[in-house]
């Protein structure tokens, strides 16, 4: 008897140790060209609703850019108009200072090194012989030749599956940057989830069609998040920031 109501609160514990979420529905759009995709998503779990927004895109047709915004004279649709991004989010953490915190680099240029932090875990990275990667602080090679970075985090998913470990209590805008094997590689915002809901969120097997996500690092968030896409008629989706954040990281053609 005892077996057994061990075996059944095992059960239980499986059943309820992450979320399931669902798509309610799906929107998609694409850039000028067709180089990236725009998609606009409502996902539920239970009661919880969240809404994400993701610009998809291959390495093999463009790359990250890391954009400065030291003088605070720019927001991220400027940002974005400006550098000939085809999409974009706001980039990584900042000090009080309004100083980058955690390794930079812009253009192919170190601005900022990288850093040993709690909350910095990994870097997002842009290079013309690897393409768009996250790595774990661990295994980042700082000899490499690199055309883009930014250190941020937590990791939020790895190999697939949802991090261990991540807080459930404070929900938040989130903005995050996602790979997938084979070369392709997303950015995203959400609305308000704690870093597990957004682990398991993008750890969902059918949250993006054609796109199983392997890798995810969380970005700034919170008043820092926005998102900007550019459609194939000119104008823009723009999801703007509420204060002026430090950096962006934007997508460009190749």
């Amino acid at each position: 008897m005892r077996k057994l109501s061990i075996a059944l609160l095992a059960l239980s514990f499986a059943a309820t140790a992450h979320a399931e979420w669902t798509v309610v529905s799906t929107t998609a759009e694409f850039s000028p060209g067709r180089r990236l995709e725009h998609r606009h998503l409502v996902a539920r779990d239970g009661g919880t609703e969240a809404t994400v927004d993701v610009a998809l895109f291959s390495a093999k047709n463009a790359t990250l850019r890391v954009i400065d915004n030291g003088a605070q004279d720019r927001d991220l649709a400027t940002a974005m108009q400006s550098s000939n991004c085809i999409a974009g989010v706001n980039g990584g953490y900042f000090d009080p200072q309004f100083a980058p915190l955690g390794l930079r680099v812009i253009d192919g240029k170190t601005t900022s090194p990288l850093i040993r932090a709690r909350l910095l875990t990994g870097v997002l990275s842009a290079s013309p012989e690897r393409g768009v990667e996250i790595a774990r602080i661990g295994e980042f090679s700082r000899k490499r030749k690199l055309d883009a970075a930014v250190e941020c985090g937590p990791f939020v998913v790895d190999l697939g599956v949802r991090v261990r470990g991540l807080d459930d209590t404070r929900s938040a805008r989130r903005t995050f940057a996602a790979v997938a094997r084979g070369g392709r590689a997303l950015l995203g915002v959400t609305d308000e989830v704690t870093l597990a809901g957004l682990g398991d969120l993008l750890a969902s097997p059918n949250l993006i069609d054609g796109f199983s996500v392997w890798r995810a690092m969380n970005l700034d968030g919170g008043s820092s998040t926005g998102f900007w896409f550019r459609r194939a008629e000119g104008n823009a989706v723009s999801i703007a920031e509420r204060k002026s954040v430090r950096d962006f990281v934007g997508v460009v053609p190749k």
